[in-house]
């Protein structure tokens, strides 16, 4: 395998990654309280108690803040494959927008099932909720 070869499938690594760590960071709000148990710091009833204050009041926080965290890294990702300036940007404005609708569905649907499917059996297995 050639050398830049090498090079695009670490970048594309390095974007897939950026896309799992923001759907990680978005589920805190429910992470949160499965940790806590695991590492015997908290009883199943303060976690439980935890889950639904971070979830009911603080979820769009978790949700906003892996947003950003998506977007800075589809920034530095543009930034590392030499798309530095807006005349870089306009002349590859499709490849920009293409790859960050495909970062923003996987983000969602990594989201989705890390929160609604894996983290929701494990507390359920947890009697946490």
């Amino acid at each position: 395998m050639p050398k830049h070869d090498l090079k695009e499938v670490k970048k594309d690594k390095s974007f897939w990654s950026a896309i799992g760590l923001s759907a990680f960071v978005a589920s805190f709000c429910c992470l949160t309280p499965i940790v806590l148990v695991l590492f015997g710091l908290s009883s199943v009833a303060f976690a439980s108690s935890l889950g639904l204050t971070l979830y009911g009041e603080w979820k769009w926080a978790f949700r906003g803040v892996g947003l950003l965290l998506l977007a800075a890294s589809m920034f530095f990702y543009f930034r590392s494959k030499g798309i530095c300036t807006l005349d870089q940007a306009r002349k590859r404005r499709n490849e920009i927008i293409n790859k960050v609708l495909i970062a923003l569905i996987a983000a969602i649907i990594a989201y989705v099932i890390f929160l609604y499917v894996i983290l929701h059996y494990i507390g359920v297995w947890m009697d946490i909720w």
